[in-house]
C-alpha cells in the first residue's frame, strides 16, 4: 500500500492550527482531491470521573495528557482514510513537548510535521479575541517557550503578522508544495476489523441545529460521573470529502474511525460511550453496529419545529452554537444560506419523525441545553447516581489548559 501524504499542523494554542488546517482542507476539496481532516483533539476525548482537585482526570497515569491514546487512534484513523480513499490528510493539534512525533507510529503515512508559531504578543491578541472560557493564557505562554526550545518539526513558520491564507502558502511551499499525490485516489479497501468489545452507546441524534452536539456532551459530561466514559462527535471523525459515491454521509468511515477510538478508551478503562451526529434511519446505524458488534445502542432522537430550527440556524449563522472551527458550515453564512439550511433541517426533522427513527424522541422547543441534556439522562435510565461540584467543561482538554476549540 502506498502511504498517504500527511500533513500535520502543530504549535501552542492560539497560533491558528485549526483554522489553517480546516481552511486547507477546504481548498484542497475544492480543487477536486480527495482529502480528509482530523482535530487530534478529538480522538482522546476520554475521561476519568472528575475528583476534588481535578476536574478532567486523564484515564490512565501512564499516559499523561493522553498523547500514546491520540497517538494511535491517529494510526488507525489515518489507515482508515487511506482504505476510503483519500489522496492527503490534515491533522491539526498539539503535540508532546517531550517526545514529539514518532513517525514510526503511523507506517500508512508520509508524514510532515509542520510547527507553526508566534510571538507571545501575537498570541495573547489571538487568544483574547477568541474569548473562550477557561483558557490559561499564560500557561499557554510556558507551553509555546517549551516548544520553541525542543524545536520538533520538518517545517517551522512564525505566522505572526500572516493571515491565514498567506500561512497556507507558506507551509504548502515549504513543505514541497504539498500534498503530492500519485494514482486516481480510489479505494484500496477496508481492513475487515470489526472491534468486538462491549460498549454502552448512547447516541444522539436529529436535524441540524437541533442542539445533539451540546446537549450530547453535557449529558456525558454527567454519565461520566460514575466511571471513566468517551464522547465522540461523528463528523469531527468523518470529514472525508468528496465522501465515496456508495457512502454520502460518510457513515462506513465514522464507523470505522469510531471503532477503532472505542478499543482505545475501553483498553484505560471506559465502559460508556456517548456520540452524537445526524443519521436518515434506522438503517444508517448498521454500519455502526457492524464495525462494534458488541456494543448496545441507544437511540435518543431530538427534535425541534420549524420556527425553533429556524431561530437556532440564525443563531449559529452569527456565530452562536458549538465554538467549533472545524465543520461548522453555517457561522458567517448570508442570510440566504440560512434560511435554506433551516427549511433543510425542517424537512429533515419532518422526515425522522415520519420514519420514527430512534428509541426516544425528545422535543426541545422549550428546552434549554441543560434540560435536554436532563431529558437524556432520565429517559434513557442514565441518570448519574454521584455528583462532584464543578464547573462545565469546555469542548476540548489542549495541553492540560481548558479551552474550547
Amino acid at each position: 500500500m502506498d502511504r498517504i501524504p500527511v500533513l500535520w499542523l502543530c504549535g501552542p494554542p492560539g497560533v491558528g492550527k485549526s483554522t489553517v488546517g480546516w481552511r486547507m482542507f477546504g481548498q484542497l476539496t475544492r480543487a477536486g482531491i480527495v482529502a480528509a481532516y482530523v482535530d487530534i483533539d478529538q480522538l482522546g476525548m476520554c475521561y476519568a470521573p472528575p475528583t476534588v482537585d481535578e476536574y478532567a482526570p486523564d484515564p490512565s497515569r501512564s499516559d499523561p495528557g493522553r498523547y500514546r491514546m491520540k497517538a494511535q487512534n491517529l494510526g488507525e484513523v489515518l489507515a482508515n482514510f487511506h482504505s476510503a480513499g483519500a489522496r492527503c490528510v490534515i491533522v491539526s493539534g498539539v503535540t508532546d513537548p517531550d517526545h514529539g512525533v514518532a513517525a514510526d507510529q503511523y507506517p500508512h503515512a508520509a508524514l510532515t510535521l509542520c510547527r507553526l508559531r508566534g510571538s507571545h504578543d501575537e498570541l495573547r491578541r489571538r487568544l483574547a479575541g477568541r474569548r473562550r472560557p477557561g483558557d490559561d493564557v499564560d500557561g499557554m505562554l510556558r507551553y509555546a517557550d517549551v516548544l520553541d526550545r525542543v524545536d520538533h518539526g520538518d517545517v517551522r513558520l512564525d505566522t505572526t503578522g500572516l493571515s491565514v491564507d498567506e500561512v497556507i502558502e507558506f507551509v504548502r511551499e515549504r513543505a514541497g508544495g504539498w500534498p503530492v499525490v500519485s494514482g486516481g485516489g480510489v479505494s484500496v479497501g477496508w481492513r475487515d476489523r470489526p472491534v468486538d468489545v462491549p460498549a454502552e452507546v448512547l447516541w444522539v441524534c436529529g436535524p441540524s441545529a437541533v442542539g445533539k452536539s451540546t446537549a450530547g456532551y453535557q449529558a456525558w459530561d454527567q454519565i461520566r460521573r460514575d466511571g471513566t466514559a468517551a464522547f465522540v462527535d461523528l463528523d469531527q471523525i468523518g470529514f472525508l470529502r468528496p465522501a465515496p459515491a456508495h457512502d454520502p454521509r460518510n457513515h462506513d468511515t465514522k464507523a470505522r474511525n469510531l471503532a477503532a477510538l472505542w478499543q482505545a478508551y475501553h483498553a484505560v478503562g471506559a465502559r460508556r460511550l456517548v456520540v452524537v451526529g445526524p443519521l436518515d434511519d434506522d438503517a444508517d446505524v448498521r454500519a455502526y453496529t457492524t464495525a462494534l458488534p458488541a456494543g448496545t445502542f441507544t437511540i435518543c432522537r431530538l427534535h425541534a419545529s420549524p420556527d425553533k430550527l429556524t431561530e437556532r440556524i440564525m443563531l449559529r449563522g452569527q456565530g452562536g452554537g458549538p465554538p467549533l472551527v472545524a465543520g461548522d458550515e453555517l457561522n458567517g453564512q448570508p442570510t440566504a444560506v440560512l434560511e435554506r439550511a433551516a427549511r433543510e433541517a425542517a424537512a429533515h426533522a419532518e422526515a425522522l419523525d415520519r420514519a420514527g427513527v430512534g428509541d426516544v424522541r425528545i422535543d426541545t422547543d422549550d428546552q434549554t441545553p441543560d434540560d435536554t441534556a436532563r431529558d437524556i439522562l432520565s429517559r434513557t435510565d442514565r441518570t448519574p447516581v454521584s455528583g462532584v461540584s464543578h464547573l462545565p467543561l469546555p469542548l476540548s482538554v489542549d495541553q492540560g489548559q481548558t479551552h474550547v476549540l
